[in-house]
């Protein structure tokens, strides 16, 4: 199987890349330097001469309160620039899989979301997301839309490794306890990726790993992991922040994995499974 692999130097891009490499894939890795997604002229290029049988879309800006001050790039990055790779992939006739997340949902449901749940974003990261994943809709059909949240790996900036440093420099450390949602580990979600991918399924699916936690609880999970005494952590309201966020988060980001559960696809492990290895490949 011939793959592309847009954002291929982000840290979801560059475990898919070698989870596909391992599996026998052909795999051409598009990194931002190679491919910038908002060029329409560099997009069509790039997928016609590569004719992949499968694309998966995996670069975006994912700087969510950057994305406040500059909508106009967050839009040609991550919904126009999904418009042209969604139709490129159709000329060539690959089946794309197109990276979404959250954020487009606006996070006052009481209950998990599931795929079927109508999107209503807050903030500008959300809105050109969901954008995104409407242009798949209206240029690809047969596409694979994956809902991720609160990713993390070995690779790039992510959670795991701020708390890591920031446990390294301060006694004590404080996260809000009003946020919740899925950690989602980029070694588990590559091989899901690639399941999907190769069985071209279409439509929209939640892939993330199980257990729902809040900001709070998942950091004093990290400390535990890496030996530090959970405590140091004290919990706080998303109103205390100071300063306070540029974008608004989602309070209730919990994704339930209910069509991959229907479909009958292996759901990810739990994530302190997945937590407790990627603070062993970090910290090692």
């Amino acid at each position: 199987m011939k793959v592309l692999v847009t954002g291929a130097g982000g840290q979801l891009g560059r475990d898919l890349h070698a989870h596909c490499a391992a599996q026998g894939d052909d795999v051409v890795a598009a990194t931002h330097a190679d491919l910038d997604v908002g060029d329409r002229d560099q997009v069509y290029q790039a997928i016609t001469s590569v004719r992949p049988d499968v694309v998966v879309h995996a670069a975006a800006w994912t700087a969510v309160d950057a994305c406040e001050g500059d909508p106009e790039r967050a839009y040609r990055v991550n919904a126009l620039g999904t418009r042209w790779v969604a139709d490129a992939s159709r000329r060539v006739g690959a089946h794309l899989c197109y990276v979404s997340t959250d954020y487009v949902f606006d996070g006052t449901k009481e209950t998990p979301y599931v795929e079927w749940d109508r999107p209503n974003p807050q903030s500008v990261y959300g809105r050109s997301k969901w954008g995104g994943e409407l242009e798949v809709a209206a240029h690809a059909p047969g596409a694979t839309v994956v809902r991720v949240s609160w990713v993390c790996g070995e690779h790039g900036n992510n959670m795991v490794k701020t708390v890591l440093r920031l446990a390294a420099e301060r006694p004590e450390l404080a996260f809000v306890d009003d946020q919740r949602g899925h950690p989602t580990f980029t070694a588990d979600l590559a091989v899901a990726l690639r399941r999907l991918v190769a069985a071209r399924v279409p439509g929209t699916f939640h892939v993330t790993n199980q257990g729902a936690v809040s900001w709070y609880e998942f950091v004093q999970a990290i400390l535990e992991s890496a030996g530090h005494d959970p405590a140091r952590v004290r919990p706080i309201t998303t109103a205390e922040l100071d300063p306070p966020r540029p974008a608004p988060r989602p309070a209730n980001s919990v994704l339930d994995n209910a069509a991959l559960r229907a479909a009958g696809f292996p759901l990810l492990p739990h994530y302190r499974e997945s937590l407790d290895r990627l603070v062993a490949a970090l910290t090692r």
